[in-house]
């Protein structure tokens, strides 16, 4: 009797599958480890909150980084997430010739809702793995920022965060790469009376 195996893509096959038509840009798809997997819709807690960031982080960062929502993030070999909001190096050609690589993110944020145990359980080995130095959570269920900070694998070869802050929605965080700049939370969180 033979098993079946699920097929694994790699990060140039599920571009090829783009290119060859099989995936449009409708289709909400991100590749994580390996698999093709649909991203959640979005409530109106989440789409507020990402809002809120949009109006908030372009003021704080301006001109010292590039900001992203919702764009591809490469993680060779076998994974392309599209974080909710993602702050990145400045590159000369704004991420013309390919999408951003671990070695150019300075911090990924993820808006958590119905998304909140794969954000924890999935994403964050993830981004450890990738050694992405940075991962925030927007928790919107416990109305809470989670910081995760220095990745590392352990005995076990296990990826996660030696690191774990926790904000409230009335604090301020200081942004990574930039200490001199400050997030004032609730300026971001939607009202609790909207979940």
């Amino acid at each position: 009797m033979s098993i079946a195996h699920a097929k694994r893509f790699t990060v140039d096959e599920y571009h090829r599958l783009i290119e060859l038509g099989f995936l449009h840009e409708n289709d909400h798809i991100q590749l994580i480890n390996g698999e093709l997997i649909e991203m959640v819709t979005k409530g109106t807690a989440h789409e507020t909150c990402l809002r809120n960031l949009w109006k908030q982080l372009p003021k704080l960062v301006g001109d010292r980084a590039t900001l992203q929502s919702q764009a591809p993030i490469t993680l060779p070999p076998n994974s392309e997430p599209e974080p909710d909001f993602a702050i990145v190096q400045n590159k000369d050609d704004n991420y013309f010739s390919a999408h951003p690589a671990p070695t150019d993110v300075l911090l990924v944020i993820e808006v958590a809702d119905s998304s909140l145990a794969y954000d924890q359980d999935v994403k964050i080995p993830l981004y450890a793995k990738a050694s992405i130095h940075d991962y925030w959570i927007f928790n919107l269920f416990d109305n809470h920022l989670e910081c995760y900070s220095e990745p590392y694998q352990d005995n076990l070869n296990k990826y996660s965060y030696a690191n774990k802050h926790i904000f409230l929605l009335n604090q301020v965080v200081n942004l990574p790469s930039f200490p001199d700049l400050s997030l004032d939370l609730s300026r971001v969180f939607p009202p609790k009376a909207n979940y």
